[in-house]
């Protein structure tokens, strides 16, 4: 009989890319990893990877393998559920990953009323830059507060559902000489120094678009994920911001907001989990609670599904 833990590891390995990234999730060593592969390529006598420049890939065997290694996890999640829901009781423990940019205005809400309805919850938060989507089918984590630009593509995983949360915009920031609160017209910062995440972020990716599709490339001296920062930049006078309107707290002194006339930049944050056919009360009230907190914002809420 094939071994869990060993078709685990292969599905982290192809998940991460690589032994090494693999081996630093599941806190093994890169050997112990090697090993639990090895052991499963003798059991189905067939290379199941191969080396793909610096990372691995499948072979075909192996594709034919994860395969049926997504629905037996698929399955042991479905049971793990559906003990839940006989249970109909929220579980001790959870995880939720979620951006840096919600953590004020949703997570925390939403952390501080789960601790007041379901004290036996315990949340873990994981902050991370990008939505770990792909941790979701690992088990790594129960739900990502991640986050989809209108004018990018849909790169949400197949077996992912995703509740809407909220319609969240950017808005230009800059020191607080500008009086006002009129709408910019994105082209306006042609001209403009920003301050803005690398391009291989989701905010970085949608921040440059918009701006070719407006007619400019942007002058872009300071490249930072960290939003302190680039209030930081925008209050000295020596940058303007793109920041999404969730990450600015309105009491901040010395900046200036304004909307983009033309050519929005708009992030639409949603929750995340794996697709599963039975409800399970926790990773509901984690959901629930995020959803009740972004209500609670100042922003345009969607409704539910």
């Amino acid at each position: 009989m094939l071994d869990i833990r060993r078709l685990h590891t292969l599905r982290t390995v192809v998940a991460r890319g690589s032994i090494a990234a693999a081996a630093q999730s599941l806190d093994l060593t890169a050997g112990a990893v090697s090993q639990q592969l090895a052991a499963l390529r003798r059991e189905m006598g067939v290379d199941l990877l191969r080396p793909d420049g610096r990372t691995v890939a499948l072979t075909e065997a192996g594709r034919v393998l994860v395969e049926h290694a997504d629905r037996i996890f698929g399955a042991v999640q479905e049971a793990e559920n559906a003990v839940a829901a006989v249970k109909g009781t929220v579980g001790p423990t959870a995880t939720l990953a979620a951006l840096p940019s919600t953590i004020a205005r949703i997570v925390t809400p939403a952390l501080t009323s789960l601790a007041s309805q379901h004290p036996q919850l315990t949340v873990t938060c994981l902050v991370t830059d990008q939505a770990q989507l792909r941790e979701l089918p690992l088990g790594t984590v129960d739900v990502v507060l991640g986050q989809r630009y209108h004018h990018l593509p849909d790169a949400t995983p197949r077996g992912i559902d995703t509740c809407p949360l909220l319609d969240d915009p950017l808005l230009i920031v800059t020191s607080a000489d500008r009086t006002g609160e009129q709408p910019v017209s994105l082209r306006e910062l042609a001209t403009h120094r920003l301050v803005v995440p690398p391009p291989t972020t989701d905010c970085g990716q949608a921040i440059l678009l918009a701006c070719r599709q407006a007619g400019f490339t942007p002058s872009t001296p300071y490249v930072t994920t960290d939003i302190a920062a680039q209030l930081t930049f925008a209050r000295a006078g020596l940058a303007t911001a793109l920041i999404p309107r969730t990450a600015i707290d309105p009491t901040t002194a010395g900046i200036h907001t304004s909307p983009i006339e033309d050519h929005p930049i708009q992030r639409l944050l949603f929750a995340a989990t794996c697709h599963t056919n039975t409800v399970n009360p926790t990773i509901t009230a984690v959901v629930t609670a995020l959803r009740t907190a972004a209500q609670h914002g100042h922003t345009t809420c969607l409704p539910e599904d």
